[in-house]
């Protein structure tokens, strides 16, 4: 076993050796662990009032329990079954209310991660003929010793897989539908975006590690910019409030990935705090566009004006997740940008700098709901202080988490790195620079531009997705192959 005096290990059963059953926490799944525990406390308080179902506060912890799981098991076989009962929970919460839209929307999400995890499975089947072991840490041990060219067929095959579950370019077809579907309830879409994505960039993380050897960070790098710019210009051409932030996922996931595929260590910091700031920003997001949404009695953000009169607390919180994830200077997403440009070069910072031009310019185009006169509602709402709370907490952690982000990357990940304070200046004067180019291009761009409403419709379909999935294995195969 690879473990620290740290980390915390049990042996389910008490088999020990690579033959039994071990969960382990150490740093890494300790904070992904917390921050499940977190966005479903969240997620809790804002369902006290929306759903009284039983089956749902069932299926809603059952899927708590499945994704620590996933975070604390050592063993591929275990992985690959929590997974699977995962995407079963998540699909019947998607399709709970039964609509037709969220019906099928429901059926694609399972049937394209059904079809994925086939490809984890026949990996790990390999990886278990050619090393004898289930257990990661023991079969990482016996890979360190086995012939690259042995290797190059299982980590294809698991990082397709884990690469269609974190929604990487040309695999994330299934997202929008799943986490911008109109019948599913308002935390399910919180929770998908805010926590269930990260558990697979949580294994993108253990099993770049586990295939050290042949991995290969550039392709990954490569494909996380792919995936950040399409997915906010496909935001950008969206007038649905959810697919909006659905769409913005996608493109904030390709920056996580990007960052994790550079070998600074300090931009890899910044992409697991960013990690947890989207958690935080995003489930705020959702969470408050389902609030807003239900107020309005529409998803359009054209039909929507006037949040922060008619519901202050409410708009304040969705206000402070937008400036979290746009990176302004004092709010968490600040910290963690900061630090992902802090250690690239300028070739490498410049291509981030357009990834946030498009965010930036994306939720330009949301802030109109929170100004403006909206005829449909009129005077101040009253809303259920749970529901407030829920929104509140995480508007409350993205300012928190900017003005202690050093303190907070301490903290969670044990590493001693700083602020500079003329950096930060100028990475602020940058941020202002970014905000005029985004409020000229909105405003005279994005407004005419008719393509946008042409690229709006574009969606794949369950065979569309499948055939991006076994493109995408092609390619990496044949890149893994080249490189090693």
């Amino acid at each position: 076993m690879i473990c620290r005096e740290t980390d915390l290990v049990v042996k389910i059963g008490n088999y020990y050796g690579f033959l039994g059953i071990t969960l382990k926490a150490d740093n890494l799944s300790s904070v992904f662990v917390m921050l499940g525990c977190f966005i479903f406390l969240i997620g809790t308080l804002y369902s006290l009032y929306e759903n009284a179902d039983r089956l749902f506060w069932f299926l809603l912890f059952v899927w708590e329990g499945l994704l620590n799981g996933i975070f604390l098991s050592c063993d591929f076989f275990n992985i690959y079954v929590l997974m699977e009962v995962a995407t079963i929970t998540v699909s019947v919460l998607i399709m709970f209310n039964r609509d037709n839209r969220s019906m099928y929307d429901g059926m694609v999400y399972l049937m394209v991660n059904t079809a994925a995890i086939q490809f984890f499975l026949f990996g790990t089947g390999y990886i278990y003929k050619i090393t004898g072991a289930l257990d990661i840490d023991s079969a990482a041990i016996a890979i360190q010793s086995i012939d690259k060219s042995r290797l190059i067929l299982p980590y294809a095959l698991i990082m397709t897989s884990v690469g269609l579950k974190c929604a990487l370019a040309p695999m994330f077809g299934w997202l929008p539908r799943a986490h911008g579907t109109p019948g599913a309830p308002s935390v399910v879409s919180a929770v998908l975006s805010g926590l269930h994505i990260k558990s697979a960039v949580y294994l993108f993380i253990r099993f770049q590690s586990v295939f050290g050897q042949i991995a290969v960070p550039d392709f990954f790098l490569a494909a996380g910019i792919i995936t950040a710019i399409a997915g906010f210009i496909l935001a950008l051409s969206q007038s649905d409030l959810k697919l909006i932030l659905a769409y913005s996922t996608i493109s904030q996931i390709g920056l996580i990935m990007a960052g994790l595929n550079i070998t600074d260590p300090i931009v890899r910091i910044g992409s697991m705090y960013h990690i947890m700031n989207h958690a935080v920003f995003k489930s705020a997001l959702f969470l408050c566009a389902g609030i807003i949404t239900g107020v309005y009695g529409t998803r359009d953000i054209r039909k929507i004006r006037g949040v922060l009169k008619r519901m202050p607390l409410v708009g304040a919180a969705a206000l402070m997740a937008v400036l979290g994830i746009t990176g302004t200077p004092f709010f968490n997403g600040s910290i963690s940008k900061y630090f992902i440009m802090s250690g690239t070069n300028w070739a490498v910072n410049g291509i981030f700098i357009f990834m946030n031009l498009g965010t930036i310019t994306l939720f330009i185009k949301l802030s109109s709901i929170f100004f403006g006169h909206s005829d449909s509602v009129q005077g101040t709402v009253k809303i259920e202080i749970c529901r407030q709370a829920a929104v509140l907490i995480p508007g409350i952690i993205c300012f928190a988490g900017g003005i202690f982000g050093e303190q907070a990357i301490n903290f969670l990940f044990n590493a001693d790195i700083h602020v500079d304070a003329a950096g930060y200046l100028q990475k602020a004067g940058l941020f202002a620079l970014t905000l005029a180019a985004g409020f000229v291009i909105y405003r005279f761009f994005i407004t005419k531009a008719k393509f946008f409403g042409k690229i709006r419709t574009l969606e794949l379909g369950f065979r569309g997705i499948c055939v991006s999935m076994g493109i995408f294995f092609a390619v990496l195969l044949v890149c893994t192959r080249l490189m090693n």
